[in-house]
């Protein structure tokens, strides 16, 4: 086992019995057959669940809405990239020579897909308790952060309902643009509030992620304002 790796499981806190499910974990589809998308998909669910649970037991007096978008915040592509940078997994890719010389062990998707990879490798190695055990320490700065709860609404519905609050006309989406291989295609969206003059655009890994971009944009340009 290289050092590499042997680092990333003191940083994970998780010695894996099977070492060959961790190597495939941190294998994107560029580098070879043995690739680390099956372990996503078992990961994204093994996450959801762990934050889930974490979540029911964390905030006891919300109802279901207000968890589901904490839940979302939690697991979204920006938080699991800053997961991914914390665990120093850039340096433990392994890429193809195009994805690598493309920047691919730098890009937010890869890391993030990598990091539910790991944890679809930890419960098959463990079980589920060693996973939840992981994803609660790697996940316990963020559930600490102050104002969870409002950070983690969803950009479009604030924005929607901070126009309609005020009478205005609800906002606009268009794609302005696309970018990269089919695989790794990302959209840039725009959010226009015609009412206000107001246009900014957003950059996401599907449609529904770059229009959130974009509608916080439009957020963070109204609160900077002043605009009440």
């Amino acid at each position: 086992m290289s050092d590499l790796i042997k680092a990333l499981e003191r940083r994970l806190d998780y010695r894996f019995r099977h070492p060959a499910l961790l190597a495939r974990a941190l294998t994107h589809r560029s580098f070879g057959a043995d690739h680390n998308e099956r372990l996503e998909f078992l990961g994204d669910s093994v996450l959801g669940l762990a934050i889930a649970g974490l979540l029911y037991e964390r905030f006891a007096g919300s109802d279901e809405g207000d968890l589901s978008r904490v839940r979302a915040s939690l697991v979204r592509q920006d938080t699991l990239h800053r997961i991914a940078l914390g665990l120093e997994l850039p340096a433990c890719l392994r890429l193809g020579e195009g994805e690598a010389r493309s920047g691919g062990a730098q890009r937010p998707s890869i890391l993030a897909d990598a990091v539910e990879a790991v944890f679809g490798a930890i419960y098959l190695d463990g079980g589920f308790d060693a996973a939840r055990t992981v994803v609660q320490r790697l996940f316990t700065p963020v559930l600490t952060e102050p104002d969870l709860r409002n950070s983690a609404k969803d950009a479009k519905t604030e924005l929607q309902e901070w126009l309609q609050a005020r009478k205005l006309a609800v906002p606009s989406y268009a794609i302005v643009a696309t970018r990269g291989h089919a695989h790794q295609q990302q959209f840039v969206v725009s959010c226009t509030v015609p009412a206000l003059q107001i246009s900014e655009n957003g950059e996401g890994a599907s449609r529904r992620a770059a229009e959130q971009v974009a509608a916080q944009s439009v957020l963070a340009k109204l609160k900077a304002s002043g605009a009440r």
